[in-house]
């Protein structure tokens, strides 16, 4: 066991004291999971066991011959680096591993006395306007290998550091020899978070600087930079991290409950800029995501947060761990739902008879504006599309129900005498006016998030009968563009839509149904598009995606400022594309017609079934068949079909009359290019159902597409006009596949199955 030795404690009680504050300092440095948090915040409590104003620790950096140290200058982490030569008192003892213990270090005799190379590097009084006087440096040894420096600077009044000092130094340089021993062979002979990377020959070090400061540009995180722009494996990142910090990597959970009880006390807003969260806790121990594990300042705030428990922390994202921080006080700021619903009735008492008196609540009701932010919340975290609240009549209860990947469940009932105020309450979020039951309206919500994510809600109220109004929230979450390679296009229709949209004038439509994912699949195409050599205009109702480089404009019909207006407006403003939201009116159509004529791109969408049934919806709307034949390029059907779940899909072999069918389906004159041919090892897959998927088999969506490329032949057709399917036939010839179609390859690529397929499409 270790003796320690007790400088200048005369008393027994100063020494006990002095022996705690040793053991405790012991643990700090055994505790500590890199050399980093040695260097940043066990040197401080150090310091408190000797008799002296500064401490210094230095680490050993083999590569360069140097020893360095860190210290914090306000939230900013500094390093100092000396070279392992007898230019310095700390290189000296690093270089000969000798104790050095000076009274002066400015006195050039006693300097010489110890060694006549020995000097005293004066760089870092100048800079910091003190004066270094007494000094004593111990080497930080292994096995005599050495492992740093530790010296303390400046004995409290004055005079030599003594024996005793020296002897308790050499005492704390022998425990840190095996902490910084155990952190080297636990893989921290890194100094960079992504060397570990650059050692596996993904990315070099010329990528990690280029990935910096274009990630500063883009105000994002190198870890996200390096993904995206390098393709890096998140499992690699992570162990890049791990390596790094010297513990474990934590990804997101989204089955990991909030830790109610650790959240009590903290702030989300505090979380997300300190950026980390406590997962949970048990046997005493609490666990935390960090996206800095050697963050003293960060350690030190948690440790008063936590006072009577050990803290166990695991690096993560910075990104992930904002998304445990939304979630986590979405479920803990507020109660659930149900909870929610409980404290209503018992604020109420037991009388929910009285509800129905109309006003027994009123819109600004703190339960009731809980319960409709809740209502909104949940349904972002659930990814539901669209909100509907239906009140029935009578003593019925109302109905909750989320649209979750284009199908409507069943979210929550909510008593009926809560009816009246929770439309109010809506109607006051969205400026509508809350006396007018008998007519419908149609406003917008801006609401705030507790993650600090702004989301836009649709609203329309609807009078229903027996005097209650329905409400619809549509969830407009404002996002990034995703690119046109991620729009589960197939190759063929890929290469044909890339091929129009680089055409330098005519018109693209995309045509689906409403929530068909339109907007996003014009975003996709103009961001291939958009190079700092094209003017691009864009109007929209509403904005929901921005996109760099695009001049993007919000319509107000309001005030008259409609699509035709903005387009009218864009042809007087040097545009060379233009993008129009919906082409509602044949005024809209007309104007689009005319610029394309006039040498722009137009994109726009349109509210019809199918490629084909465009034409004959515009010709029908008056459109000048010669005019719209030169004009377009080519139009795209969509339709978003929901995806099996990837955690729980089962595969299985179809039986022959299944793939017959199939084939039947898709159309047998058609099938010999795509023919995936039946055999044993031919697999199709279906729903099962698990905690990812919420029991359904079912995640997400994909597109399905139909892309009718305007050719010379389809020109003709469309001069002569020609049915819809004469359209599809000369359509289907020259290689265009319809959304069926496109949907059963998908399902035999695994992506969905037949039923979603017939679920969204007919032909």
């Amino acid at each position: 066991m270790m003796t320690v030795i007790q400088p200048e404690s005369s008393s027994l009680e100063e020494q006990l004291n002095l022996r705690n504050r040793f053991l405790e300092t012991i643990n700090r440095i055994h505790s500590a999971q890199s050399i980093r948090q040695i260097l940043l915040d066990v040197n401080a409590h150090i310091l408190t066991l000797f008799n002296a104003h500064a401490i210094t620790i230095y680490a050993v950096d083999g590569a360069t011959s140097t020893i360095y140290s860190m210290f914090l200058s306000g939230s900013e982490i500094q390093e100092i680096r000396v070279p392992i030569s007898d230019t310095s008192v700390a290189g000296y003892v690093a270089n000969h591993r000798a104790i050095v213990n000076i009274a002066d270090a400015y006195d050039a005799d006693e300097l010489h006395a110890i060694d006549p190379a020995l000097a005293f590097d004066q760089t870092w009084d100048h800079q910091t306007g003190l004066r270094t006087r007494q000094m004593l440096a111990v080497p930080i040894l292994y096995s005599q290998e050495l492992m740093g420096v530790i010296q303390i600077i400046n004995r409290k009044g004055g005079g030599r550091f003594t024996d005793e000092d020296q002897q308790f130094l050499i005492e704390v340089a022998v425990t840190l020899g095996v902490a910084f021993y155990n952190r080297q062979r636990s893989g921290r002979r890194y100094r960079s978070r992504f060397d570990y990377l650059v050692s596996k020959g993904l990315i070099t070090a010329e990528d990690v600087q280029t990935a910096t400061e274009d990630a500063q540009r883009e105000k994002i995180s190198t870890v996200s930079y390096l993904m995206r722009t390098f393709a890096i494996p998140r499992a690699e990142i992570g162990k890049s991290l791990e390596v790094f910090y010297g513990c474990p990597f934590i990804g997101y959970d989204d089955r990991l409950p909030a830790p109610t009880a650790l959240l009590s006390k903290l702030n989300p807003e505090y979380l997300r800029r300190e950026c980390w969260v406590p997962l949970d806790c048990a046997d005493g121990v609490v666990r935390v995501a960090i996206d800095d594990p050697d963050n003293v300042l960060k350690h030190d705030a948690i440790a008063v947060l936590y006072p009577n428990y050990t803290v166990s922390y695991q690096v993560a994202l910075p990104e992930e761990i904002h998304k445990y921080i939304a979630r986590f006080f979405n479920k803990a700021e507020s109660a659930s739902i149900d909870q929610i619903i409980e404290s209503l009735d018992a604020g109420e008492g037991s009388d929910i008879s009285a509800l129905e008196e109309e006003e027994a609540y009123a819109e600004t009701d703190s339960e009731i504006v809980q319960l409709v932010n809740r209502l909104i919340n949940d349904a972002v975290v659930r990814r539901a599309s669209d909100i509907h609240i239906e009140p029935n009549t009578g003593k019925r209860n109302i109905d909750v129900r989320y649209r979750v990947d284009g199908e409507c469940l069943i979210y929550q009932t909510i008593p009926y005498g809560y009816r009246n105020a929770i439309v109010a309450r809506i109607k006051v979020m969205s400026n509508l006016d809350i006396t007018e039951r008998r007519k419908p309206q149609d406003g917008k919500i801006l609401f705030n998030r507790p993650s600090g994510e702004s989301i836009e809600l649709r609203v329309a109220t609807v009078p229903t009968v027996g005097g209650v109004e329905d409400v619809v929230m549509r969830l407009l979450v404002k996002g990034g563009t995703l690119p046109l390679e991620e729009m589960a296009l197939s190759p063929s229709n890929f290469t044909g839509l890339c091929g129009i949209a680089e055409k330098p004038y005519g018109m693209i439509l995309v045509v689906g149904p409403t929530g068909s994912g339109k907007t996003t699949t014009l975003h996709a195409t103009l961001q291939h598009i958009n190079t700092p050599q094209r003017k691009i205009w864009t109007a929209e109702d509403p904005v929901e995606i921005t996109q760099y480089g695009l001049r993007q404009v919000q319509v107000l019909p309001k005030i008259g400022f409609d699509f035709a207006a903005a387009m009218r407006s864009f042809l007087r403003a040097d545009p060379d594309v233009i993008m129009v939201g919906e082409m509602r009116d044949l005024e809209t159509a007309k104007t689009g017609v005319e610029a394309s004529l006039t040498g722009h791109l137009v994109f726009s969408t349109l509210h019809t079934n199918s490629a084909p049934e465009t034409v004959v919806r515009l010709l029908d709307m008056g459109i000048d068949p010669l005019n719209f034949a030169d004009s377009l390029l080519g139009i795209l059907a969509q339709r978003l079909v929901r995806t099996l779940c990837p955690q729980c899909k089962a595969a299985y072999h179809p039986s022959r009359e299944e793939y017959d069918g199939m084939v039947e389906l898709f159309g047998a004159e058609w099938w010999e290019p795509y023919a995936v041919p039946y055999t044993d090892d031919l697999r199709l897959y279906r729903p099962v159902g698990c905690a990812d998927c919420e029991k359904t088999g079912y995640r997400g969506r994909m597109g399905l597409h139909e892309l009718l490329i305007s050719t010379l032949e389809v020109k003709t057709l469309i001069q002569k006009r020609e049915t819809v399917e004469a359209i599809r036939s000369v359509g289907m010839q020259q290689g265009m596949t319809t959304l069926l179609q496109d949907g059963i390859l998908k399902c035999f690529a695994g992506y969905t199955d037949l039923k979603q397929v017939r679920r969204v499409c007919i032909k």
